[in-house]
């Protein structure tokens, strides 16, 4: 269906609230390059409850051998320099939603490699610096799940 990347993630209890997140909505996670916790972190474990067991979690050495395991998808990336408001996007069967560290966003690198109807971003008022990253995968992950008529669900 979906597939949600998480580029080095720093924070154990985002990640933790993302596997839930995952959990419920039948995307897979990918966890991508250094991570700033392990898989065994307290923090996370209690985030995420008892959904572990629930979602799907793949861990990864780079973005490049994690895109080449699910095929070459087309990546649609989160930032706040995205260019393209979320509501505009169409997401696809097969799309992989990218998100950066919570400290340091998205390399430009990587932004600047993507088209840029593919860099996403959620508005926020003047001034705001950036939401949460749990929180900005919720809304984005809800968004894809409901244009694809909330395929699995119950």
């Amino acid at each position: 269906m979906l597939d949600l990347i998480l580029f080095e993630p720093e924070i154990p209890p985002n990640t933790g609230n993302i596997i839930r997140l995952c959990a419920n909505t039948g995307i897979t996670l990918h966890l991508v390059g250094r991570l700033g916790f392990t898989l065994s972190d307290a923090k996370l474990r209690r985030a995420g409850l008892d959904y572990h067991e629930w979602a799907s979690v793949r861990q990864h050495a780079g973005l490049p051998e994690c895109l080449e395991s699910l095929g070459q998808p087309r990546v649609l990336a989160v930032s706040t320099r995205g260019r393209m408001l979320y509501t505009q996007a169409r997401f696809r069967r097969g799309d992989a939603l990218l998100f950066g560290p919570e400290q340091r966003g998205l390399p430009t690198e990587i932004l600047a490699g993507l088209p840029g109807e593919q860099c996403l971003r959620i508005p926020m008022q003047q001034g705001s610096r950036s939401l949460n990253l749990s929180n900005a995968a919720a809304i984005i992950a809800y968004e894809a799940w409901r244009q694809l008529e909330f395929a699995g669900a119950g």
